[in-house]
């Protein structure tokens, strides 16, 4: 190929200096298709793992800025009382927004049906081109006077709220919590990192993986409020496996 690029000098090649070297390899008129495609190859991977090494730089750098988001949603028993609070969609998306954009990500949402359940994608996209997705399901919510399109909006906010919840490790807690009650920052329970670990065994999921996903140094380090959507994901990655 002319030495046109030296193979011990591709490992540590940056992206730009690869493309330079495809460029002038590309004017060579002694440089095959089939070598022309194997150094596209390498120009992808590399550019792939750079673009997930900044992905994950910004990651870390901006989880000390996500804000914890205060419950406003109510769940009412059948006494019309309050049984449990939860975090607005509207109140979620407002609040990251801003942050998201400042370390260059994007969330976005793929909405979908599985069976009579409502489904949601959530695709997070950084701007150097690396991106990870997670999937909820949630049967319409038929609670209350609502109609079938009321009932699939409010499971499709739900599934928002869970994803963007799950992706970001985000905290939410009640309008009267302190800080100090059990519900803000709390994390998984005996049993429910139990049932985590039970459902990354049978799904054959990779527990190191999970946990880097996660962003955890072990499953016990999970939010609580979390679980659900911890859940759900396990299951929604072991069936894009297949």
């Amino acid at each position: 190929m002319n030495a046109v690029v030296k193979q011990d000098a591709l490992p540590g090649m940056e992206p730009a200096g690869l493309l330079d070297a495809i460029s002038r390899a590309a004017a060579d008129p002694n440089v095959d298709v089939a070598k022309m495609d194997r150094l596209m190859d390498i120009y992808a991977r590399i550019s792939a793992m750079q673009a997930e090494r900044e992905y994950a730089a910004a990651l870390a750098a901006m989880q000390p800025e996500l804000p914890i988001i205060t419950e406003r949603g109510e769940i009412l028993n059948r006494n019309n009382e309050v049984q449990s609070t939860y975090a607005l969609w509207e109140d979620l998306n407002e609040a990251i927004k801003p942050i998201l954009h400042k370390f260059g990500f994007s969330l976005t949402f793929r909405p979908g049906n599985e069976g009579e359940k409502i489904k949601a994608t959530g695709v997070l996209l950084h701007k150097a081109g690396h991106r990870d997705e997670a999937t909820f399901c949630l049967p319409a919510d038929g609670s209350g006077s609502k109609n079938a399109v009321q009932a699939a909006a409010s499971s499709l906010s739900y599934c928002k709220r869970y994803i963007a919840i799950g992706m970001l490790n985000i905290t939410t807690r009640g309008e009267d919590d302190d800080g100090q009650k059990a519900g803000a920052g709390k994390t998984l329970s005996e049993e429910q990192a139990k049932k985590v670990r039970e459902k990354l065994k049978a799904t054959n999921a990779n527990e190191v993986a999970f946990l880097k996903w996660a962003r955890c140094d072990k499953v016990e380090d999970i939010l609580a409020v979390n679980f659900d959507a911890v859940i759900e994901t396990i299951e929604a990655k072991a069936k894009q496996r297949k």
